[in-house]
């Protein structure tokens, strides 16, 4: 893995942001319904009002956030919203949601892990690397254990549809210098069948053939290698 590709992931400052309590009436009893809905194996998303163009939505519960169309929050990735209905993916799954309708359970989504085992070859250069998909879409990751996050460059980031530029602005020391980056949590991230929900990931503007598979992904898994066999068991 070339130097410059890892030390470019190295360390980022991290601030969250929050959009703020919408009041409105009926609040106590659309939690309520929230609360009763979801379990421990389920995730619970309601569409209960707009933020201007942006749907309004409770997830499991939580303060009410808004969303754009290919934004994601707390594993659920708006796809399209046309007045009183959204649909939305969670955990692979799409669901259209109405306003006034029951919270849709969507089953296996509220601990956004997935399971099992992943092999893994070096090739001739001695790289670990495996097709897979960031949001759904596909992408060709080299694993990078110096990389503190998933790394992607921005003609991946938008082919994925991420809207990147509504990240945390983070400053990248690369080889070449300083450039700007962007770091947001990734809907999805599939290696193999192993699919793992908001995983942290900076989009750099470097040109890199590949999607840097660091260790905000790696470290959900136990790793082994022998040789030219690598093995990640899900911990």
């Amino acid at each position: 893995m070339n130097q410059q590709h890892s030390t470019a992931l190295a360390k980022f400052p991290w601030n969250t942001s929050w959009l703020g309590r919408v009041v409105q009436t009926g609040w106590a009893l659309v939690l309520g319904c929230l609360l009763a809905a979801a379990s421990a194996s389920a995730q619970s998303v309601l569409l209960v009002g707009m933020m201007g163009a942006k749907p309004l939505f409770i997830i499991d519960g939580g303060a009410p956030r808004s969303l754009a169309v290919r934004e994601s929050r707390d594993g659920v990735l708006l796809v399209s919203a046309e007045g009183d209905q959204a649909v939305v993916e969670v955990a692979g799954q799409r669901r259209t949601l109405r306003m006034g309708e029951s919270p849709a359970s969507v089953e296996g989504a509220i601990s956004g892990r997935g399971r099992g085992r992943i092999a893994l070859t070096a090739d001739a250069n001695g790289l670990f690397m495996s097709q897979g998909t960031v949001n759904g879409a596909s992408v060709q990751f080299v694993v990078d254990t110096g990389a503190t996050l998933v790394g992607l460059s921005l003609a991946d980031a938008e082919r994925a549809g991420l809207n990147y530029r509504s990240g945390q602005p983070v400053m990248l020391s690369t080889a070449n210098g300083v450039s700007q980056g962007w770091r947001m949590k990734l809907a999805s991230v599939r290696v193999g069948d192993v699919e793992l929900h908001q995983v942290d990931g900076v989009v750099s503007p470097m040109g890199t053939p590949y999607v840097l598979l660091g260790n905000s992904f790696l470290s959900q898994f136990q790793m082994q290698r022998h040789n030219d066999q690598m093995t990640l068991e899900r911990r």
